[in-house]
């Protein structure tokens, strides 16, 4: 049963089963208890004013009442301060959200119309299915526990070659370890996390993706690392070791494409830039920009080549990919471009 987590269930919060988890269950609770308070010194206060000062005879007056400059200012400032520390407490665990560690666990995912599908870096690939009766499993990525992974996400057709056929913008959520972030078609998203508890999480589409968006479910599996190593070798059904990395099918592109007579693999120049070092380099360009080779760099280089030439090189030179070259085969470029680094 993917849908039942394994880790001990909640009623009011979903179990906090990353590290980051905690540092936004304790703003939560910050902000909750912050608000109930200002919520019963306010309305408190209010009622009590209007039974003390209430008219008591048909003779009273509205009593003169002038500034209290010491009230005004900490009732303006206190509010303040609550603020500015949720800024910054908020903007710690932000970036900590934000941090992707070196040693971090590479998985490729993909948003479509209506399914998600992971990609390891040693090929192997996981898709929902259907089981003996007949109902779909959805897809479930499996993880080690306590260790960074980092997925580089991003929406695409169902069918390529399908013309009328559209990637959608798509959101993947963990509630679990109370990550969120955008799948966009046309670029890559990254989301970071260290998944802390064993047990089977959800995962959801958050932003409204067309027809099949509420049955656009997944789930992450989190085991024990000799448990994962076990799946990554295909002992346990992951089939893995038979499978052609994607640097491997990254190779083949190189090959095929023809991409060796521009670029080189061992640093020398020719008539486009060494791929030696040159992911996660930062590039200078003709027009005096610059920008960190990432994953989202690379894929412009290859759609769009002329839309940033480096510095020493000549535009033009190099043709478009668009519509040649599948989602996955970049990836898989990508990959192999990771090897020289």
């Amino acid at each position: 049963m993917w849908l039942i987590p394994t880790a001990e269930a909640q009623t009011f919060m979903p179990p906090a089963a990353s590290e980051v988890a905690g540092g936004v269950d304790s703003i939560y609770a910050f902000l909750l208890v912050a608000s109930l308070i200002s919520f019963v010194i306010l309305i408190g206060g209010l009622m009590w004013f209007v039974w003390k000062y209430r008219r008591k005879t048909d003779n009273d007056k509205t009593a003169y009442i002038t500034h209290n400059h010491a009230l005004e200012f900490l009732w303006s400032f206190i509010p303040f301060v609550i603020f500015m520390v949720c800024f910054g407490w908020g903007t710690k665990v932000y970036l900590e959200m934000r941090t992707f560690h070196e040693d971090a666990m590479e998985v490729h995912v993909y948003g479509k119309k209506w399914a998600w599908e992971f990609i390891y870096k040693n090929g192997q690939k996981i898709t929902g299915g259907v089981d003996d009766e007949g109902k779909e499993i959805p897809a479930t990525l499996v993880v080690p526990i306590n260790k960074p992974v980092k997925l580089i996400m991003t929406s695409v057709k169902v069918n390529e070659q399908d013309a009328m056929d559209k990637a959608v913008l798509h959101s993947f959520y963990v509630p679990a370890f109370r990550v969120k972030q955008d799948v966009v078609p046309g670029r890559y998203t990254a989301l970071s996390f260290i998944p802390n508890k064993l047990g089977t999480f959800h995962v959801f589409c958050t932003e409204y993706c067309g027809t099949g968006h509420s049955n656009m479910l997944a789930a992450i599996k989190v085991v024990p690392s000799l448990e994962f190593d076990n799946f990554i070798l295909g002992e346990t059904g992951g089939g893995g070791s038979g499978e052609v990395t994607l640097a491997d099918k990254g190779k083949k592109v190189y090959s095929t494409r023809l991409c060796y007579t521009c670029h080189s693999l061992d640093g020398s120049v020719k008539v486009g830039p060494s791929w030696k070092g040159l992911y996660g380099s930062k590039r200078e360009f003709i027009d005096g920009s610059s920008a960190e080779a990432d994953e989202n760099y690379i894929r412009e280089s290859i759609m769009n080549p002329n839309a940033k030439i480096v510095k020493g090189f000549q535009p033009n030179q190099m043709p478009s990919y668009q519509g040649q070259l599948s989602d996955e085969d970049i990836a898989a470029v990508i990959e192999f471009m990771k090897k020289f680094k």
